[in-house]
């Protein structure tokens, strides 16, 4: 008798804990907050700020390849 309850036990266990981790209604609200606080709404001048970022980024490296390609070729000659 004691052998069939411990084994009811061991399996039912792992099968509730499962069901209950998939039962969205119990986290929906701290998953929907959590996405919140990690992506927030994007603003239009942050936005901005990032695009004008990445371009001045992308200028210097572009002028830093320039370079060395020109010290390359003037170091062939």
């Amino acid at each position: 008798m004691i052998v069939k309850f411990e084994m009811c036990l061991y399996l039912s266990f792992p099968v509730t804990v499962f069901w209950i981790s998939n039962q969205a209604e119990y986290f929906e609200e701290y998953v929907i907050k959590r996405k919140r606080e990690i992506y927030p709404p994007e603003e239009k001048m942050r936005r901005k700020e990032l695009e004008d970022f990445k371009e001045r980024m992308r200028e210097k490296r572009e002028q830093k390849l320039l370079r060395t390609l020109e010290t390359q070729k003037t170091q062939e000659q």
